[in-house]
């Protein structure tokens, strides 16, 4: 049997909605089915997610995984597709996501040519969308990674759209476990990038379906904040809120917006600076509250 070349890790909760979409997508690349492997990790949904999966398991031409588990958090579910993996590169795909069709061969080639990368991500796609809350989220984070380089702790990549290279993520002792909210993803890339790896961005884009009103896009950074603490707790607070709101970044946000408009032709787009401030509100809030 064909060793796979690449491991398409699906961590999910909850995505009874989205799944379908993300399974689609996967099945749909033009890379070698031979090649990929499909892991599937079921962090305790309680709706019909798990059910969507089985069903479209026997019409996958490719080998698939089903690990399924009461919630344990991100950081547990990530590596049991970092242990279960037989590839030499792990992809992760949220279950509100999708791949264009040739995400999957940019990636793996891209990280091919580059042995000394760790970690790439792929590029956002535009979702369309009707709400204007999903819309700005779309949009800010296509022209925030048209030329992004990682080069602070406080812009990570993420996981969701992003490539592994297997070695890596087990080389520091894979994902914390305890890290049981948001922020598994940063902390793993701290790891990764301190240890001589290089992290990077590629062409392949990818889509994610974005929180669609101001609630639960508040509620989202709420908890992208408290999770922050976790990462950052050794930081002052006070310290982390200036990293946070620096003097220059209103200026650094307008410049975006101008970005947006550029690539886009939507004057709705200069929203963006109000729109990043209600979210870094939300996060600071966060952040103090997981104190």
């Amino acid at each position: 049997m064909i060793k796979p070349k690449v491991t398409i890790g699906v961590c999910v909760r909850n995505c009874e909605d989205h799944i379908r979409d993300a399974i689609f997508s996967i099945t749909g690349q033009d890379f070698p089915p031979e090649l990929m492997e499909v892991i599937f990790v079921d962090d305790g949904s309680t709706d019909k997610t798990l059910s969507i999966i089985e069903s479209y398991v026997p019409k996958m031409n490719m080998r698939v995984k089903i690990f399924r588990h009461e919630w344990k958090g991100l950081g547990y579910s990530r590596n049991v597709v970092v242990n279960n993996a037989n590839g030499e590169y792990v992809i992760w795909v949220d279950g509100d996501m999708s791949l264009s069709r040739d995400f999957v061969r940019k990636q793996v080639e891209f990280m091919d040519r580059n042995p000394d990368v760790g970690i790439s991500k792929g590029r956002y796609g535009i979702h369309h969308t009707t709400s204007l809350v999903a819309y700005l989220e779309n949009i800010e984070a296509i022209v925030e990674f048209l030329n992004y380089e990682q080069k602070t702790l406080f812009k990570p990549l993420g996981t969701g759209g992003s490539i592994y290279r297997v070695e890596a993520i087990r080389k520091v002792g894979r994902f914390n476990e305890n890290i049981k909210g948001v922020g598994e993803d940063m902390d793993a890339e701290y790891r990764i990038r301190t240890s001589g790896w290089l992290l990077q961005t590629t062409t392949a884009e990818f889509y994610e379906k974005q929180r669609e009103t101001w609630k639960d896009l508040w509620n989202e950074y709420i908890w992208h904040g408290s999770g922050g603490r976790t990462i950052f707790n050794k930081v002052s607070p006070y310290s982390m809120l200036y990293k946070m709101f620096p003097p220059t970044i209103i200026l650094t946000v307008i410049s975006r917006s101008c970005n947006a408009y550029k690539l886009t032709h939507k004057k709705v787009v200069f929203l963006l600076p109000l729109h990043w401030i209600f979210k870094r509100i939300a996060w600071c809030l966060g952040f103090v509250m997981g104190m």
